[in-house]
């Protein structure tokens, strides 16, 4: 499939033969060369910058917007070119619009806007029926609209099939996502509940600790006189439950 023609090369015969317009300014001339130059050179920023120097002159100029349309469609911003070439169809001459059309053809196609690009191709045939280049570029674009039309079921019922496997997984994880989750809180649940019983096990086994009390000096004494006066008692019951020694019967003559 051939690819999209340009117009670059028919810069340099617009901006000699259309430089000077009827009740327009005329651009600095050697601005103006100065920007073919560079272009010829495929020095797009140099070229852009010398067309845009030129178009100070006048700011309305049809051509300077075609000369700078070509210098931005060369460096691919095609959003801007596609306004310079708008701007520039103010132009009376009638193979000049064409040719507009024609690039504005073009850079719909670099922007994917084949209806747009059709219907430019279209008014540059209107133009000139002639310009093989223009039909060419219309019948491309018609024939990729087409076999994008014949696409688009199979890749909609493709996008289809893909969704509903999407969908399928989707469940799939879910429910194994919400079964996992059941079993962490079982055994969430578990644990806390052995937390429980261990915990309620060591408050049965643990021994209630008494708060000590600090003594006075008052109170130590007397319970060390309590102390010293059980032990004394406790002495004195020793003696008592101690065996008595038994000792020897004399004989009396």
């Amino acid at each position: 499939m051939k690819n999209i023609y340009n117009i670059s090369i028919w810069i340099v015969l617009f901006l000699v033969s259309a430089m000077i317009l009827p009740g327009r300014a005329e651009m600095d001339r050697s601005k103006v060369m100065k920007g073919i130059k560079s272009f010829e050179k495929e020095q797009w920023d140099e070229s852009l910058q010398h067309f845009q120097d030129a178009l100070l002159d006048d700011p309305e100029h049809p051509v300077g917007h075609y000369n700078v349309g070509e210098s931005l469609y060369k460096k691919k911003n095609y959003e801007e070119a596609l306004k310079s070439y708008e701007k520039a169809l103010s132009t009376p001459e009638i193979a000049m619009r064409e040719k507009i059309y024609y690039n504005l053809g073009n850079t719909y196609y670099q922007l994917n806007k084949y209806q747009e690009a059709i219907q430019s191709y279209i008014k540059a045939l209107d133009l000139d029926p002639d310009d093989q280049d223009a039909k060419h570029n219309l019948e491309l674009v018609r024939a990729k609209l087409k076999e994008m039309a014949q696409k688009q079921p199979m890749e909609n019922q493709q996008q289809q099939q893909r969704q509903q496997s999407g969908d399928q997984q989707q469940s799939q994880q879910q429910q194994q996502g919400n079964g996992q989750e059941q079993q962490e809180n079982q055994d969430q649940q578990q644990q806390a509940q052995k937390d429980d019983d261990k915990q309620e096990n060591e408050q049965k086994s643990a021994k209630p600790q008494e708060k000590q009390k600090e003594l006075t000096k008052e109170e130590a004494e007397r319970i060390l006189q309590a102390l010293k006066s059980e032990e004394r008692e406790n002495q004195k019951l020793r003696q008592v439950q101690r065996p008595a020694r038994i000792a020897p019967v004399e004989k009396d003559w």
